[in-house]
């Protein structure tokens, strides 16, 4: 029966055609303007558009989209024609999306409309505003596009009519298009950092597959939009909710909600949205508080070198378990509002100038923050879908705080030893985290009691809590944290921090998600399985292949934290987290015991034991899994009732998840690697070499020291500088890694010397001059620390010059010092090249050890042997022309001063030959600064006074040699 709405459709119509005819014209003339561009540039300039800034033909074969598109006429002519004319059946098709979806209340399709028409004009921004034109604006409208694809392809899956096929080829042209985002990234990075000849091609064809898929996926709108006619009238009704199938509506939206897994089944409304995001970020404030505790407890065994006492507050974690007493857990469920903003004051203690006043302010705000969330936890575990989201709150906030210390570099911005003058975003960050602790706790509390959960153990959830929290905090905190475990030096042989540390936010997204949807896969002896596989190959393996065992490590951890944190809520709290974070406080000890064994009671018993403390973790988590293995028939029953009421929040805990891997990779493509870096006296053939102990980057008054050491570096124009106390990548010292900051501000190469799990303080290479190669090694220590070293290779102005970096060890082992000594002088002496070396040696000038350092066997020469008053660092070099050495006051930026030399590379091979076995008082003549070029000058500021209590210090000036 006709509707009796439509009766008089064709009255008054001159022209009209059906909706799919937009989509046809869209699909057919976007494919014209990049085919024909392709085929007429092939056909003119093959050879032209194939080359690239490393390679032309026959290496590289296929052009890119961007080479074909914008860089020759006619085909950059033929593709605007053709890219102008899609622009009308673009917005028509955006246009009649929107009409097709919008329903009365529903907010989501204008949001998805809007990002149509945004998505349509960055894409005319990177067509016609071409890399040849402007290469940086062209990245980032091109950058902008891909980001507003990811919510146009969720929306148009989410907003779907009932339309089983429509939404299977969505779903595949989705995935698709997604997933060729992963080799298509890989292939560039292979192009533009290792310059591997041909990967630009290959590149090309993940390229051109986006166009196509891109295309490809709003074309299947065609399918949608045979209900509509132009002049724009609904003849079939279906944007009014009638079904026009011969399938029943019924089946038709379970055929929808299957293909989305229903977590579109409900309507977006902005209160749940603003509910979710407060719940995020106050899962995120949690993160940032504890993981600064380490941080700040970390500053007083490093000033009392040995046990302080303050370590005691690494305890605070463990208030969970007064909740084991039952008028305590009622008082605390009940006034939860109350806990969670005590909670904050860890935010606030970067207002607090005393280290320990601050120390105790993080203290408090650790002991309320683990406090809160587990009452929280506790008291919405009687309902599935709120325990869900709590614990998706506490996961994604892990997340979002890894994102965070990305965008800063490895600090968290709000962190207390953060603040305005190195980065810190302290007030917006405690401003927005009072908003989310009000509206996080705007509900009253479900219950306060006993919710009746009697299956399993609470002991065995506690251990699974405890392993799962370290493993969380200790790997997953920071994404640089397990590349450097599998970091080797150069050539670069596996994943680097700031290109690919997306990679680990990937598969923590993925493993999250597979928790949620997936809990009864999760919780399986096999999926633990591959989870000991994982953080095996990541303990014993480097390079990719130890990368691979971190990512799966990583999507194990974050899967298996949705079934063990909700198993431990439905448990007595004050067992489940008391006892787990006491756990985890024991293995956070463990994880510094295995470095730190020299300073601590013993220590010796776990020296470098990193594997025992992975075999720990996992066991722990496996006790953990035992118990919701062996409660299988009632937890399978509990995620039934989960899957079926936690749908409607999880779309936006999803489109959580979805921004922030965004973010990422925003910040990714901000701090790429442009590979171009000069020194600062090339002219002059002259470079500045400098030894910096940085004394785990924390200042005097507990400040992160990143921006101070910066300013000093870059004004005293060091090229080349080794720094010693460098690996922070512990959970003591906040998992951080200053040579990110410091080598992508200053542009320089770097080597981050022996990783977390070689078990020294650490010693780094930043090099203006391209790293050929490095080794790490690690110098014999029977007794006391580890000694690591650097030996690498630079390319100094088309010479190859060999630096070593070396930390010997401490003054209590002078066994250690001299097995050390011999075996740095036999290193040394084994390269002929020119070399120096940036070093903490603990001897006495003209003394001791300072002998074998300085010796026939190593060939080396000390920059100035008549300075007496050094202990510790010391530059040593053969086969170079040392003109000048300088000693900088450290200011309260750390214990120790900088010192530098300048080096001139020798011109000729009577030169290179003077330098090599020019007698002592010849090597050592002295001269006026005005007798060398300006150039080989140290800088002026630092005379005098200097400045920010900087200066030159000892010989009151720079000494100068010639």
């Amino acid at each position: 029966m006709a509707n009796p709405k439509y009766k008089d459709k064709d009255a008054g119509v001159v022209l009209s055609f059906g909706g799919q005819w937009v989509s046809w014209t869209h699909t057919a003339i976007a494919y014209a303007a990049f085919l024909s561009a392709l085929i007429v540039g092939v056909s003119l300039h093959y050879t032209k558009i194939v080359q690239n800034e490393w390679y032309g033909y026959p290496e590289e074969w296929f052009p890119s989209v961007s080479a074909t598109i914008g860089d020759r006429y006619p085909e950059r002519s033929v593709f605007m024609l053709f890219i102008a004319i899609t622009s009308g059946p673009r917005f028509a098709l955006v246009g009649l999306w929107y009409l097709l979806t919008a329903k009365p209340g529903r907010v989501l399709p204008k949001a998805i409309a809007i990002c149509g028409v945004v998505r349509t004009l960055t894409c005319g921004g990177w067509t016609y505003i071409t890399s040849t034109d402007d290469h940086d604006w062209h990245d980032i409208l091109m950058i902008s596009y891909i980001v507003f694809t990811i919510p146009w392809t969720t929306g148009c899956l989410a907003l779907s009519p009932p339309n089983a096929k429509a939404i299977k080829y969505r779903k595949y042209l989705a995935g698709a298009f997604f997933g060729t985002l992963v080799p298509l990234v890989y292939f560039f990075i292979q192009h533009k950092v290792h310059r591997v000849a041909g990967a630009y091609t290959i590149y090309a064809f993940f390229e051109w597959s986006l166009i196509l898929f891109d295309v490809g996926f709003d074309a299947v709108t065609a399918l949608d939009f045979s209900t509509f006619e132009v002049v724009v009238r609904d003849v079939k009704g279906l944007s009014k909710g009638v079904n026009t199938s011969s399938v029943p509506t019924a089946v038709l939206e379970k055929e929808k909600e299957k293909a989305t897994a229903g977590v579109f089944a409900a309507g977006f409304h902005l209160g749940d949205a603003l509910d979710i995001a407060a719940d995020v970020y106050h899962g995120f404030v949690f993160w940032s508080i504890l993981t600064s505790l380490g941080v700040v407890i970390w500053y007083f065994p490093l000033w009392h070198m040995g046990i302080s006492g303050y370590e005691a507050l690494v305890m605070a974690t463990v208030s969970p378990a007064l909740l084991g007493i039952t008028p305590l857990r009622t008082l605390v469920i009940k006034n939860q509002r109350i806990t969670h903003l005590l909670s904050l004051s860890g935010l606030l203690a970067y207002l607090v100038k005393g280290p320990e006043a601050r120390l105790f302010t993080v203290g408090f705000g650790v002991w309320m923050g683990c406090l809160a969330w587990a009452a929280t936890l506790y008291s919405d575990s009687v309902h599935p879908a709120k325990l869900e989201a709590r614990i998706l709150a506490w996961t994604i906030g892990l997340i979002m705080s890894s994102v965070a210390k990305f965008a800063w570099y490895t600090n968290n911005p709000i962190w207390p030893i953060m603040h305005a003058e190195n980065g810190g975003w302290n007030g917006t960050g405690l401003f927005l985290a009072v908003l989310a602790a009000l509206r996080f706790t705007r509900r009253a509390p479900l219950q306060s009691g006993d919710n009746g959960e009697k299956s399993g153990s609470p002991f065995l959830a506690a251990f699974g809590i405890g392993g799962l929290f370290f493993g969380l905090h200790s790997l997953l905190s920071d994404t640089s944290t397990m590349i450097l475990w599998v970091w080797d030096g150069y050539p670069i042989r596996g994943p680097v921090s700031n290109v690919h540390g997306w990679y680990t936010i990937a598969a923590m997204t993925a493993g999250l998600l597979a928790g949620v949807f997936q809990p009864g896969v999760v919780t399986t002896w096999t999926a633990y399985g591959v989870g000991c596989i994982g953080a095996a190959v990541l303990t014993l393996y480097h390079h990719w292949f130890g990368y691979y065992g971190a990512l799966t490590l990583a999507a194990y951890l974050m899967a298996i934290s949705v079934p063990l944190i909700g198993n431990a809520a439905k448990r007595n709290p004050g067992t489940t987290f008391g006892l787990g974070f006491l756990i985890y406080n024991f293995l956070v000890l463990f994880h510094v015991w295995v470095v730190a064994y020299a300073f601590v009671p013993g220590g010796p018993l776990v020296r470098e034991h990193t594997d025992w403390i992975m075999i720990t973790m996992m066991a722990l988590i496996g006790a953990g899994v035992f118990n919701l293995v062996s409660h299988n028939a009632s937890r399978r029953k509990t995620n039934n009732r989960r899957r079926a009421g936690a749908a409607g929040h999880r779309k936006y805990h999803i489109g959580s998840l979805g921004f922030l891997n965004i973010f990422f990779l925003c910040a990714t493509f901000l701090r790429f690697p442009t590979n171009d870096y000069k020194p600062y006296h090339a002219d002059d053939k002259v470079f500045t070499a400098g030894i910096w102990t940085i004394h785990f980057s924390l200042d005097n008054d507990m400040w992160s020291s990143e921006y101070r050491m910066r300013d000093l570096i870059k004004e005293m124009e060091v090229d080349v500088i080794g720094l010693l106390e460098s690996d922070l990548q512990r959970v003591i010292m906040g998992n951080r890694d200053t040579t990110q900051f410091l080598a992508e501000d200053l542009g320089m190469y770097v080597d981050y010397g022996p990783g977390p799990n070689k078990h020294t303080w650490g010693a780094a290479l930043l090099s203006k001059f391209p790293i050929l190669n490095s080794t790490h090694h690690l110098l014999p220590s029977p007794v006391g620390e580890l000694a690591p070293a650097i030996q690498a290779t630079l390319d100094v102005y088309g010479t190859l010059v060999d630096v070593f970096v070396f930390h010997s060890g401490q003054e209590e082992d002078p066994e250690d010092r001299r097995l050390q000594s011999e075996y740095l002088a036999k290193l040394m002496g084994s390269t002929d090249r020119p070399s120096f070396l940036l070093s903490y040696l603990v001897t006495k000038p003209l003394e001791g050890n300072y002998n074998t350092y300085v010796s026939e066997t190593s060939g080396m020469h000390d920059v100035d042997p008549t300075d007496w008053d050094r202990w510790c660092e010391y530059i040593l070099f053969k086969g170079l022309r040392r003109v000048g050495y300088a000693r900088v006051s450290r200011s309260t930026i750390t214990d120790t001063e900088l010192q530098v030399a300048k080096f001139v590379i020798p011109r000729s091979a009577g030169e290179a030959q003077m330098a090599w076995s020019a007698p002592e008082e010849l090597r050592n003549r002295r001269v006026q600064e005005w007798e060398v070029p300006e150039g080989w000058r140290f800088p002026a500021m630092f005379r005098g006074a200097g400045v920010r209590d900087h200066r030159y210090h000892v010989f009151d000036e720079p000494r100068y040699f010639n």
